[in-house]
């Protein structure tokens, strides 16, 4: 199972896995948060990002989502990734979490990668009284 990996400013990540937890009823193993505070040291954080992503990856990869582009938490998850072993994507958001989590379990990470971008973007409408939800689940039958 590819491991997930947020990396986010404080609390965000813990409040996203809340977000799952509400919706399966629990927090898979294989999805872990490295939270960076305004203090914290970015060369330790991204120790501690490189020992998450040991722990995590079972020979299968590990996905990284981090809130925003260019600020340090990004800056951090870039510096973990490695093509076709830990990609990242970044904004994440709850679709494209759910996305992953629901519809990722024993996906190749390419895949996973894709899913994420596709949940971020999809999930993404104007609201209006003809507005349609975003189903992360019926989405998990595609392809």
């Amino acid at each position: 199972m590819v491991g997930i990996v947020l990396v986010t400013h404080n609390g965000l990540g813990d409040s996203l896995v809340d977000c799952v937890r509400h919706v399966m009823g629990s927090a898979p193993a294989h999805l872990k948060v490295l939270s960076v505070l305004a203090g914290d040291d970015p060369q330790q954080k991204e120790a501690e990002g490189r020992a998450l992503i040991e722990q995590l990856d079972t020979g299968k990869g590990v996905l990284i989502l981090c809130d925003v582009f260019g600020a340090t938490p990004s800056n951090i998850a870039q510096r973990l990734c490695r093509p076709g072993r830990v990609e990242g994507v970044a904004g994440v958001n709850l679709p494209m979490l759910l996305r992953v989590v629901v519809c990722g379990r024993d996906r190749p990470l390419a895949e996973m990668l894709q899913r994420a971008l596709d949940g971020g973007r999809e999930c993404i409408v104007q609201m209006n009284s003809e507005s349609k939800g975003c189903d992360v689940a019926t989405r998990c039958a595609d392809n």
